[in-house]
């Protein structure tokens, strides 16, 4: 079917071809990713925009030797083609098939693990250094960063340790101007004045040209034409460009669509030592017109579409259907903001991801999207609270993981009223272990005077974003809800105060009770109606809303009632919540009763479908079944 692309497992393979066929092989990947995921939905508009960058670094540099390493992995979908992924490339995110990122337990070819943004710069100049210490100093370290994250704080501390360290590495910037959403901040303007700038670009090139014409190199030589060439060189990069000014040196802009062009350049860098940066223009979702022209729309796909038109292949369901967590939040917090002026809503990079561009839309000068950058997202947000507003810091639960020094240090050691809303808390699906909300309520839980909240529903996200935000609330709050669809179609209702630390009663049971933290308690709904129905057991329920503070007079009624509590919860069970109703029992003296935690296992959950994770980590409506015969009947 593809005349070029189908001769090609390995880089080695494509290594064969001749120069004037990698525009052909270029149009056959893209095509064949286009179509794949036609079928198997995922993240589509990134790969597409780096298919010739991707062809011209396999084509020029020998890995797995050579060490490439892709930022925000989702990138590097052509790269796992072209490394022999191509013929299970129908698996990707599917249970037990490729990760939707690099993985290096996948492929020696994937010499770093990324699923979040801004690390390859570092692992790149580790990877870098390691080399020269071992002695490898013919080996060619690659580091890919774009998609909007060189706006990462982590990318910048690696460029200055790149300066000052002098590795052979080089950095490919991918810049396509978007991350998500459309770049924002200096970066991505400084980086467009750069590549639009008729006035350096055409000096730039002219003092270039002006020295290789007189064969100035600079390399250790004295004449005072050496020196004026150097002259010229600190005025024309060191004074417009940053990355010389870091002494890397910097090459572009070119265009990042040229196959044959970049093959040359990367040629030329490849025989160049020390630290550099080639700057490439891109165009995410490049060569599939539905996804250039609304690039946010198709970074990833949700479902089958049509290869010709981009129409959606999968009737839509006309029933009507609950809505998003993060929709509700995003109407909620609008709501919220219209009748407080103090409110303010803060997102790194995420603002349609989390929905919190609903309120952007009509309050754009009270929202702040702060690039991929969640540690200044969340002291960015300290600085708004100490100042007397109320910032509603909207965060994927993952990605909050890279900002945990913030929370506990400028957040929650200030007491400061910032409302930490995490979109993506517990199992995520296909997006895999870089995605999976795992890890926020264990690494939260120990925080002192924090308030860790999670609603059973889209009406308790309502309740608990209202409250969280009452004067009498003030000081760090955390409400986290999970990626898809609530259960309620009524869920526009006047919003209504909870009580802080007040769990609720479900159903009352006999001899067992089941302990829930947010919307995973639906499911124990149908546990609780089989145990009835089934084996005619009556099983009690509770969900606990917070996970800090405990109920502590909720749990002492249960711990007198039931001589068998299960709590479940969508996070580790290793520091959850679980835990803490173990340690209240054991504070109290509790021995009446047996408790059995269920949470995520002390492993990193791989990939698949939510329900085929939740079987596998024995959280599964039967399985839960299953363990209440085993201990009530």
């Amino acid at each position: 079917m593809f005349e070029l692309l189908d001769k090609i497992d390995t880089p080695e393979d494509l290594k064969k071809l001749k120069l004037d066929e990698l525009p052909q092989l270029c149009a056959e990947l893209r095509q064949f990713i286009i179509e794949q995921l036609s079928q198997n939905p995922g993240h589509f508009a990134a790969s597409l925009g780096v298919v010739e960058l991707t062809v011209a670094i396999h084509y020029v540099f020998d890995c797995p030797y050579d060490k490439l390493i892709w930022d925000v992995g989702h990138q590097a979908y052509g790269h796992k083609i072209l490394t022999g992924r191509r013929k299970v490339f129908d698996t990707n995110r599917k249970h037990g098939g490729l990760s939707g990122f690099p993985n290096i337990f996948e492929s020696e070819y994937d010499a770093f693990g990324t699923g979040h943004s801004s690390t390859s710069i570092s692992a790149a100049l580790g990877i870098a250094i390691a080399s020269q210490l071992n002695g490898e100093n013919n080996r060619n370290i690659i580091a890919v960063i774009g998609d909007g994250s060189m706006t990462g704080g982590e990318a910048f501390e690696a460029l200055n340790n790149m300066a000052s360290a002098n590795p052979d590495m080089l950095v490919v910037l991918n810049d396509n101007n978007m991350s998500i959403d459309k770049a924002t901040g200096g970066l991505s303007h400084y980086l467009l004045d750069i590549s639009t700038s008729r006035t350096y670009n055409r000096f730039r090139n002219r003092a270039t040209d002006f020295l290789q014409r007189r064969n100035i190199s600079g390399d250790g030589r004295h004449s005072l034409w050496t020196k004026l060439g150097n002259s010229i060189k600190n005025i024309v990069n060191r004074q417009t460009n940053m990355f010389e000014g870091l002494n890397i040196r910097y090459f572009g802009p070119v265009d990042g669509h040229d196959v044959r062009y970049l093959v040359q350049v990367l040629t030329d860098l490849k025989r160049i030592k020390g630290p550099k940066l080639l700057h490439a223009i891109t165009i995410k979702g490049k060569g599939f017109k539905a996804a250039e022209e609304n690039q946010t729309a198709w970074h990833a796909v949700g479902g089958r579409f049509d290869v010709a038109t981009g129409k959606p292949l999968d009737a839509p369901d006309t029933a009507p259907s609950p809505p998003k967590f993060q929709d509700v939040f995003g109407h909620t917090i609008l709501e919220l903001a219209q009748k407080n002026d103090k409110i303010l809503g803060i997102t790194p990079a995420m603002a349609t991801g989390c929905s919190l561009n609903i309120m952007m839309k009509e309050m754009p000068t009270r929202c702040f999207d702060v690039g991929i950058a969640e540690q200044h997202a969340v002291t960015f947000s300290a600085g708004l609270a100490i100042s007397g507003f109320v910032p509603f810091c909207n965060i994927y639960s993952s990605f909050a993981q890279r900002a945990f020094d913030q929370i506990v240090h400028d957040v929650a050691l200030q007491r400061l009223h910032v409302v930490f809303c995490f979109d993506r808390a517990g199992l995520v699906g296909a997006d895999g272990p870089t995605h999976h909300g795992a890890f926020d309520l264990s690494m939260l839980l120990p925080i002192p005077r924090m308030i860790i909240s999670s609603p059973y529903d889209e009406l308790e996200l309502r309740n608990l974003m209202y409250t969280a935000q009452l004067p009498d609330s003030a000081g760090p709050w955390v409400i986290r809800y999970p990626r898809g669809r609530g259960s309620r179609l009524d869920w526009r209702q006047p919003m209504e105060r909870v009580e802080i630390g007040k769990a609720r009663r479900i159903c009352e049971g006999e001899k067992g009770v089941i302990l829930t933290l947010g919307p995973i308690g639906k499911r124990c709904e149908e546990v609780v109606r089989i145990m009835s129905e089934r084996y005619g057991v009556a099983v009690g329920h509770y969900d606990l809303r917070f996970a800090k503070p405990l109920d502590g007079a909720m749990l002492d009624e249960v711990f007198a009632k039931y001589s068998f509590v299960l709590t479940l919860e969508d996070g580790a069970k290793k520091g959850g919540v679980g835990e803490a109703v173990v340690a209240y029992a054991n504070e109290k003296g509790v021995t009446s009763c047996k408790i059995i935690n269920i949470g995520l296992p002390d492993s990193f959950v791989t990939h698949g479908s939510t329900e085929q994770l939740f079987a596998e980590c024995g959280m599964d409506v039967e399985s839960i079944v299953n363990l209440l015969i085993k201990n009530l009947i």
